[in-house]
């Protein structure tokens, strides 16, 4: 969205910790898509907010560049100025405080939240003492957060206590909302399975304190990578469901507390945990949700439909080619999770791939979805 546009939207009202307690209510983990630098963009946070997500990240941006460039604010922060806005947290990296200070002012009227990145391993970030870097300098850390939200005081964006729990801004009542707990050091491969007991210590003695989310090899939902140390109470840690998932909240507080429903949820299935039987809040997914947008909805594989709906919010929302190749692969290869089928032969993602321009990428996809479904089109051509 261009620099001139930002006044057309309207400011998010809905404080993520009133998602938090509403999927707590639901006795169900809040459901979160993961920052992915290049590919949690509009168009990908629209689908996946269609399919059950509840808190969208931005991929990381630069907090310096961000302050100084109009152009890095209308490139790495796009919004909706039509339909529904995801609950939307924007993702910085920063190691400054005055920086994330005011880059998180400049971004505070459009997003539900300002995240600080302190666990991006890339031998780049670090060197610039971002990311993963900060873990070795807590003071900094801490100094950031607390010119921050200092900042966002001043500027009229602070919340109440725990007194003003009913208040629509929400509450606040510590120097950080809600914290994501990657369970892997910076120099673990991804391949390598996360640290469940270290995540079970970590829940422990801070879940009663603030939300905690699990951010690491989130494939599926009857699979979640979770510890039975986590569980409260093993004899109930697994707990079966007979209408799948619970479907995620609406972007407005109900009155009863009700979900929302997008996207009709997909057959039942076994959920491990539970926040009445752990002390976790809820989940975070980058790999899986990038192969399967409707992981949430309780999908084991991407389905065609949502492949559609991505395509259709990138007409609206586009995206260079490159990138739109990028998610097509990932959404139409095999799964993330047990489930390893996959919507397209290796030749033809090979052929997909071949593709120059995004008329032809339509046509593409269109064939293979009325080859393969029976449907006729249901891609949206490109708008002019």
């Amino acid at each position: 969205m261009d620099n001139g546009a930002w006044d057309d939207v309207p400011c998010p009202d809905l404080h993520p910790l009133k998602l938090f307690d509403a999927a707590r209510r639901q006795d169900r983990f809040l459901y979160v898509s993961a920052p992915m630098v290049r590919y949690s963009k509009l168009a990908f946070r629209r689908t996946v907010y269609e399919y059950g997500t509840d808190i969208c990240f931005t991929p990381m941006i630069l907090s310096k560049e961000f302050n100084r460039s109009h152009l890095a604010r209308d490139s790495d922060f796009t919004l909706s100025t039509q339909g529904p806005q995801p609950p939307t947290i924007i993702q910085f990296g920063a190691n400054s405080p005055i920086e994330l200070a005011r880059s998180s002012s400049l971004a505070a009227p459009y997003v539900n939240g300002v995240d600080l990145n302190c666990g991006c391993p890339q031998s780049w970030a670090c060197a610039e003492t971002l990311g993963a870097a900060l873990m070795g300098r807590r003071e900094l850390v801490r100094d950031m957060v607390i010119e921050t939200r200092e900042r966002l005081a001043r500027d009229g964006w602070a919340v109440g206590k725990e007194k003003e729990m009913e208040n629509p801004k929400g509450r606040s009542d510590r120097h950080i909302d809600f914290l994501t707990i990657h369970p892997r050091t910076r120099s673990t491969p991804s391949s390598a399975p996360i640290f469940g007991e270290s995540l079970a210590i970590l829940v422990e003695k801070y879940g009663d304190t603030l939300p905690i989310l699990l951010s690491g090899d989130v494939f599926s939902l009857t699979s979640l990578p979770l510890s039975p140390l986590l569980s409260r109470s093993p004899q109930t840690s697994t707990i079966t469901t007979s209408t799948g998932p619970s479907r995620a909240l609406s972007s407005a507080p109900q009155e009863n507390g009700s979900a929302l429903h997008r996207h009709p949820p997909a057959t039942s299935s076994s959920t491990p945990f539970r926040p009445s039987t752990t002390k976790l809040a809820g989940l975070m997914s980058a790999r899986g949700i990038l192969a399967n947008p409707a992981l949430y909805a309780g999908h084991e594989t991407c389905p065609w439909s949502a492949v559609e709906s991505f395509l259709r919010h990138a007409a609206r929302a586009p995206l260079h080619l490159k990138l739109i190749l990028h998610h097509l692969n990932e959404m139409c290869g095999p799964g993330m999770g047990p489930d390893k089928r996959s919507l397209l032969s290796k030749a033809e993602r090979i052929q997909l791939n071949s593709l120059t321009n995004m008329v032809d990428v339509i046509d593409f996809m269109d064939d293979m979805i009325e080859r393969k479904t029976g449907r006729v089109g249901g891609v949206p051509r490109q708008e002019e």
